[in-house]
């Protein structure tokens, strides 16, 4: 059995090299970024910036809305199941439980909601 003398084996397992190591992947993939044109393929030939009329503007937004809100209803839905599962019986831990349970149904209720608010909302502007 070889043995890799200490001086070696520490030169090679030293945080210096390691942190080397890591500044020069970062570097290498920088360089190959900044090496392709990425700005040349990006014109589509329409304009980027241009402003779209209300309904659209509020369509946007209701999917924007919808999706959020899903995602943070979603979020307090799996909060509210691990609180649960790792309550063991502590009735403060069940409470903050059935407290995100709450909290998720209420941004469910209001993703469900919000195409209506918004065709209020449209209605009130004028779109």
């Amino acid at each position: 059995m070889s043995r890799i003398p200490a001086r070696l084996r520490a030169l090679t397992h030293s945080r210096t090299t390691r942190y080397v190591g890591r500044v020069a992947a970062v570097t290498a993939q920088v360089a190959v970024f900044l090496s392709v044109p990425a700005a040349a393929y990006a014109d589509t030939g329409t304009p980027v910036l241009a402003a779209n009329s209300l309904p659209v503007v509020i369509a946007n937004l209701q999917a924007w809305l919808m999706g959020i809100l899903a995602a943070v209803a979603t979020l307090f839905l799996v909060l509210a199941g691990v609180y649960w599962a790792t309550a063991g019986g502590d009735p403060a831990q069940v409470d903050k439980a059935k407290g995100a349970l709450k909290n998720a149904l209420v941004g469910y209720g209001l993703a469900v909601l919000a195409p209506i608010l918004l065709q209020v909302v449209q209605g009130i502007v004028g779109g």
